[in-house]
């Protein structure tokens, strides 16, 4: 873990072995695809994407990768989710199990959608 915050992804990324940095490359990639149109910024010491505002964080752990998404998030997919441990605004995604890159795909489209909707009002 980094003793200070990195000024951007890559930095971040960069500050852990290689076999996570692997799957952080993986969960960026995905985000990247689903909502070319936000921007990346470090936010609460992670990786953010924003469009419109926070869209989803992600981060790394000794054990998994936290994807923060937002609560509504969480609840609308909750059944999908139910074989990850989560929380009010969180998702763990084990290290020791590939990521569901479908179901966080998923989860960020409807990010995206809340986003530009909220900015619509």
């Amino acid at each position: 873990m980094q003793s200070t915050t990195p000024k951007n992804t890559d930095k971040y990324i960069g500050t852990f072995p290689t076999p996570i940095q692997t799957v952080l490359q993986e969960i960026r990639k995905t985000i990247q695809a689903t909502a070319p149109n936000a921007t990346e910024a470090i936010k609460y010491g992670m990786p953010t994407f924003v469009l419109n505002g926070n869209l989803v964080h992600f981060a790394a752990y000794k054990n998994h990768i936290g994807f923060y998404p937002a609560p509504l998030a969480i609840i609308t997919f909750a059944e999908e989710l139910a074989p990850y441990k989560t929380s009010k605004g969180a998702i763990q995604f084990p290290l020791n199990q590939p990521l569901p890159l479908a179901l966080i795909t998923k989860i960020v489209q409807f990010r995206v959608e809340q986003n530009l909707a909220k900015h619509k009002k």
